[in-house]
């Protein structure tokens, strides 16, 4: 154990380690019920992706902690899965099989970005504020996806959208998840979101002896409480011809590449740096492998039935006990992994118990904006185009179509165009050629 961790050099040791692996769980198992709403929107069997989701989690954190030594949780991407469901399969209208596939091939391609060191030329190549803009329109849309799922925001013939019926009983419930997820945020109540989704779905039950809506929660014979092992194994084999026949397949490999990029590397230099891991010449040490590794646990993702495997911000929780290696990505992985007995409690989570966390969760990605110098005419309205585009097109990948492509045009009209790289022109270009073909 010593050997493989290296706890001694950090230390750390084997209680404190399984303390914060059990600490960092309890911070992101709320991920499954937000994950299953979304996706059984393309299609997906609800106990397929409950499945598929913690075993491709629960692998996730095992390879992390193996081959990177850090104590970072995985589990499927939000951002990525919005694009999974709205636009790979909403907009473009591929089937859910072949938005595995994409999300597969793009594993692939981030893992060569991560070994060959391609990674550090694209970092550079796209401007930081694009980048903020591209994480905090991701929030964004993320809320905007929420308040539709809930309810609260309506379409309408006139305006296009509008305020639902409050008193509808998933909106009560929706709004009174908002309101105990602040109040425990505000009070800083570790575990907010899994507490606040507790007492969520207690209302929305005792609401459901008032109410025959079937967007309650609500107890089934079928919720027996034994493990629930189907899953969408190796379904994405059944998806590739369908992914190459359309031009579109450009823009979704760049846009999952982005999202997921951008997302992985943003939350591993903020837990790196909470956790004061070991550095070489200024670089954190094993940085490389662990981008490795969120590649392969993508890839495996896919083949198990899942979107993209990324790192997630509430590994934070473990590291705030004193978490510092790869055992405490290790145990939370085996505790999802274990977790496939639970479906019961996570079927009782329905939409309206879901959403106020995309909601608070989105709202808490815009801080990023304040990284952008809005005065700059560059930077704020290539940043503006790539969020509003984001929210009004209910696409990430014409979002950030958008923005660079104004990017581009602000830069050169301003006489700034030498501060653009010839990586981020071809870019600009392709996306350009994706307009004109769709």
């Amino acid at each position: 154990m010593e050997h493989l961790f290296q706890l001694k050099q950090r230390k750390t040791n084997i209680r404190t380690e399984i303390a914060a692996g059990l600490t960092t769980y309890c911070s992101i198992i709320y991920i499954v019920s937000v994950l299953i709403t979304m996706l059984s929107l393309t299609g997906m069997k609800d106990t397929a992706v409950f499945s598929s989701v913690l075993v491709s989690s629960g692998i996730g954190c095992i390879i992390m902690g193996l081959l990177s030594n850090y104590p970072i949780a995985l589990a499927p991407s939000l951002g990525v899965t919005a694009l999974f469901v709205t636009t790979i399969c909403g907009r473009f209208g591929y089937s859910w099989r072949a938005g595995l596939a994409a999300v597969f091939i793009a594993g692939i391609l981030f893992l060569i970005l991560a070994l060959t060191g391609v990674r550090g030329a694209i970092m550079h190549a796209i401007p930081a504020h694009l980048k903020c803009a591209i994480s905090g329109g991701t929030g964004c849309f993320l809320t905007f996806i929420g308040l539709k799922n809930s309810a609260i925001i309506v379409s309408n013939e006139q305006t296009l959208v509008t305020l639902g019926k409050i008193y509808d009983p998933e909106v009560f419930v929706t709004l009174f998840g908002i309101v105990i997820l602040l109040f425990l945020s505000v009070r800083g109540h570790k575990f907010f979101i899994l507490k606040g989704m507790a007492a969520t779905t207690v209302v929305g039950l005792i609401m459901s002896f008032f109410s025959d809506s079937a967007g309650l929660p609500s107890f089934s014979s079928e919720l027996l409480f034994v493990p629930n092992l189907e899953l969408n194994f190796g379904a994405l084999t059944m998806g590739f011809r369908e992914l190459f026949s359309s031009v579109n397949i450009i823009v979704i490999f760049i846009s999952i590449i982005f999202v997921d990029f951008f997302e992985t590397t943003g939350t591993l230099i903020a837990v790196i740096s909470h956790a004061k891991l070991p550095t070489v010449d200024g670089e954190p040490e094993n940085v490389n492998r662990a981008m490795a590794a969120d590649a392969l646990a993508s890839i495996v993702g896919a083949v198990i039935g899942a979107p993209s495997v990324s790192t997630y911000i509430e590994s934070e929780a473990g590291i705030e006990i004193g978490g510092r290696t790869g055992l405490t990505a290790v145990t939370t992985g085996i505790l999802l992994l274990f977790s496939i007995f639970l479906y019961p409690v996570f079927g009782l989570m329905t939409e309206c118990v879901t959403s106020p966390i995309l909601i608070l969760v989105g709202a808490a990605m815009i801080r990023q904006f304040s990284k952008i110098d809005w005065n700059d005419p560059v930077e704020g309205l290539s940043s503006f185009a790539t969020i509003i585009m984001m929210i009004l097109t209910y696409s990430i990948a014409d979002g950030i179509a958008f923005g660079f492509i104004i990017y581009g045009l602000t830069a050169l009209f301003s006489g700034r165009y030498k501060e653009v790289t010839g990586l981020m022109w071809a870019m600009i270009g392709m996306f350009c050629i994706y307009f004109l073909m769709i």
